[in-house]
């Protein structure tokens, strides 16, 4: 499976139990509970573009520290303005927001094929 499309995938994935574990990090918030379907449409919507990016940075540098930053990266910056308009709660978003970067970083690099090239 190329790259970009495992880091779609499994972004996709991770994007909605991120999403899902606003519950139980925040069980008792009636925003939560009222808004869980934003908030885990959001979050799969931000995995999904962490995956891609991750899956195409991965296929042009294919090494894993640099994979693990970038997915890292990727997933912090996206998460962040979440964490900035909602006010509070920003461990709860940054963190597994840049979980799922990381994953994603490490998968594309370990698990996704490698680009071929055409023999000279």
């Amino acid at each position: 499976m190329s790259k970009p499309l495992l880091g779609l995938i499994l972004g996709g994935v991770l994007g909605v139990l991120d999403g899902l574990s606003a519950l139980v990090t925040s069980p008792d918030v009636p925003d939560v509970q009222q808004g869980i379907v934003g908030i885990v449409i959001g979050s799969t919507g931000k995995g999904l573009v962490a995956g891609l990016c991750t899956g195409f940075f991965s296929k042009k540098f294919n090494s894993l520290p640099l994979g693990l930053a970038f997915g890292l990266g990727i997933g912090f910056l996206l998460a962040l303005p979440i964490a900035i308009v909602q006010g509070s709660h920003h461990l709860e978003i940054l963190v597994p927001g840049s979980m799922v970067g990381l994953i994603v970083g490490f998968a594309t690099q370990k698990y996704g094929a490698a680009l071929r090239r055409p023999p000279a």
